[in-house]
C-alpha cells in the first residue's frame, strides 16, 4: 500500500526539516510531498535538500506564488494520485498536527472508513496553547458549519486528514470553489454528500512552535461565506 503525506508550506523553514524527519521515522512506510508556495524564507530550498537526501521518500512541488491552502491541497492530491498513492494524508507543517497520530489515523482507515480526520472536538481531543477567545471562535465556527450543513463530523475545519484514493478520484476537485481554509469545510461537505464513510480520531492540536499563524480575519470571513453558500445550495437541493 502506497501512502503519501501532503504538507503545504509557506514560510515554514524552521519547521519543515524536523517535521519531515519525524514523518520518515514513523513505523509506517510513507512518502512526503511538500507543496511549497514560493516561500520567501527558503522553505522550498530546505525541502529540496531533504529530497536530495531521501529521493525515494521526499518529493517537492514548487508553485509560483502563495495561491491558497485549497489549491495547494488539490495540486498535492493530483500529484499523489499520479504517483500511485492508495492513501493520501494532509497535514500542517507547524507541528500542530503531530506525526505521532498518523498510525492511529491509518488504523481507522483500515477499519473501513473512507476518510479519517484528526479531530479536536471528539472525546480525547482538544487544543493546547490557545487563548480562550481562539478556542471559542474555533468551537463556534465548527458548530455553525455542522448545524448549517448537516455535517456528522465534529471537526469540520481540521486539515489533518487521510483519504482513500477512491474518494479523491470520485470528487470533482475543479468544482470546489473555496481556496483557503474554507476549502476544508467544502471538501468535508462534498465527501459526506457523496456517501463516503468519515471517521474521526482524537488529537491534541498544539499551537505552532515556530513561525506565524496563517489564519487571518479574511480567512474567517471566507469560511463564513462558504458555509452560507453551501447551506443555500443545500436548501435549494443543489448541494452548494
Amino acid at each position: 500500500m502506497s501512502i503519501i503525506a501532503i504538507v503545504p508550506t509557506y514560510n515554514e523553514r524552521e519547521n519543515i526539516e524536523p517535521l519531515v524527519r519525524q514523518l520518515l521515522d514513523l513505523p509506517v512506510e510513507l512518502r512526503v510531498l511538500v507543496v511549497d508556495d514560493n516561500s520567501p524564507d527558503g522553505t522550498g530550498e530546505a525541502a529540496d535538500a531533504l529530497a536530495a537526501e531521501s529521493p525515494d521518500r521526499v518529493l517537492v512541488l514548487h508553485r509560483p506564488a502563495k495561491l491558497g491552502l485549497g489549491t495547494a491541497h488539490i495540486a498535492g492530491f493530483r500529484q499523489a494520485l499520479s504517483l500511485g498513492a492508495d492513501r493520501v494524508l494532509t497535514m500542517d507543517a507547524d507541528f500542530s498536527h503531530h506525526p505521532r497520530y498518523i498510525p492511529a489515523i491509518l488504523d481507522k482507515i483500515a477499519d473501513g472508513y473512507d476518510v479519517v480526520i484528526g479531530a479536536r472536538y471528539v472525546p480525547g481531543g482538544g487544543t493546547r496553547g490557545w487563548t480562550l477567545p481562539r478556542r471559542v471562535l474555533s468551537w463556534g465556527a465548527n458548530t455553525f458549519a455542522r448545524t448549517m450543513l448537516g455535517l456528522r463530523i465534529h471537526d469540520t475545519t481540521g486539515a489533518f486528514r487521510c483519504y482513500r484514493r477512491q474518494v479523491l478520484e470520485s470528487m470533482d476537485l475543479e468544482a470546489i470553489r473555496s481556496s483557503g481554509y474554507s476549502f476544508l469545510i467544502e471538501m468535508a461537505y462534498g465527501v459526506q454528500r457523496a456517501g463516503w464513510r468519515i471517521g474521526e480520531v482524537p488529537i491534541i492540536f498544539e499551537d505552532r512552535r515556530l513561525g506565524q499563524s496563517k489564519i487571518s480575519r479574511r480567512e474567517i470571513t471566507r469560511a463564513l461565506w462558504t458555509v452560507l453558500r453551501l447551506a443555500w445550495g443545500r436548501l435549494r437541493g443543489r448541494g452548494g
